[in-house]
């Protein structure tokens, strides 16, 4: 039963949609150990209702800032997250700043375009968890600290 439970989730394609403002810089600085730190002020808007199906738990969403530095290809720093306990929770709209430290180790923010990346975890009752993401391009930071 459980096998053909999980079986059936194969078969949901999902149609999520996100959109994500930076609205503000509160802050763009150096800290004292070198590193670059940011804060922004974001409105975050997603439907993720057609992620749940009757096998669907909850569903563990973060939105992260990803970018490229010379050191590496990809980092992502994790900004905001959140358990959507069920499909009426899915529809939702939020209006933060993040809710974890945007730092990089070392100087490599100033300037650098970055995307934002809402990603998910689908948390079966029963079968393998399911991962998707969407991404948005198009963001960027000052040249200079503020």
């Amino acid at each position: 039963m459980c096998a053909m439970a999980s079986f059936s989730d194969t078969f949901n394609s999902p149609s999520s949609t996100t959109n994500v403002q930076v609205l503000k810089i509160n802050w763009f600085q150096k800290k004292p150990d070198g590193n670059d730190e940011v804060s922004l002020t974001l409105n975050m808007s997603a439907n993720l209702q057609s992620l749940f199906t009757w096998n669907t738990k909850q569903v563990f969403v973060f939105l992260a800032a990803e970018y490229g530095t010379p050191k590496n290809a990809l980092n992502q720093v994790s900004l905001w997250d959140g358990i959507i306990p069920s499909k009426e929770h899915a529809k939702f709209w939020i209006h933060t700043t993040n809710k974890y430290r945007f730092t990089d180790q070392g100087s490599n923010l100033r300037g650098k375009d970055f995307n934002l990346t809402l990603h998910w975890h689908i948390m079966p009752k029963t079968g393998k968890m399911f991962t998707d993401k969407i991404v948005m391009s198009g963001f960027s930071l000052p040249e200079a600290y503020r």
